[in-house]
């Protein structure tokens, strides 16, 4: 072999092996309880001081759920967007955008227009509770974003649902 194909070989090999970093999650890995999409849990701030994005998801609440092929909020869901829209009137600089998610029964375009359908009726009801609508864009995941993988009803119950997505700032 050839010195630079040797020098080429060690470098793809070097390159190859950085790729491999078990612990590039974090120490649990992805499925570790702190891994949050990248951003550790001490960048969404402190879950007890009310003008925090993690006192938003955890203590209001950041999803909301539906039956089965329906956009219709319950009463429940409800309670849950009059506390959002409450928290988003309380903080003029937020603005969010409503995902909407399906199960996974049904075709993809199904359950994109379903899920469109429940990103909507959220923003509808925060728009009815004073949130300004230029605050608020909505998505369908339909369902391409699970949150539960499997094939029975308390998986497919998890995956119908909205989440109420926020960003804080003037890029917001």
């Amino acid at each position: 072999m050839t010195r630079i194909a040797t020098i080429l070989m060690l470098c793809g090999a070097m390159a190859l092996s950085a790729c491999n970093n078990p612990n590039k999650y974090g120490k649990g890995g992805i499925n570790d309880d702190s891994y949050q999409g990248g951003i550790n849990s001490g960048a969404l701030g402190d879950p007890n001081d009310p003008n925090s994005p993690a006192y938003f998801a955890q203590t209001i609440g950041d999803t909301v759920r539906f039956a089965v092929d329906q956009s219709t909020l319950t009463p429940e869901a409800r309670a849950v967007l009059t506390q959002q829209a409450q928290w988003l009137n309380n903080h003029p600089n937020v603005t969010a955008v409503i995902e909407g998610h399906a199960d996974e029964q049904g075709t993809r375009e199904y359950n994109l227009a379903l899920g469109a359908r429940r990103a909507s009726a959220v923003q509808q009801f925060l728009i009815s509770q004073g949130v300004l609508a230029s605050r608020l864009r909505t998505v369908s995941y339909g369902k391409e974003r699970p949150l539960a993988v499997c094939s029975d009803e308390a998986c497919y119950a998890q995956n119908r649902r909205a989440k109420t997505a926020i960003a804080i700032g003037a890029g917001a």
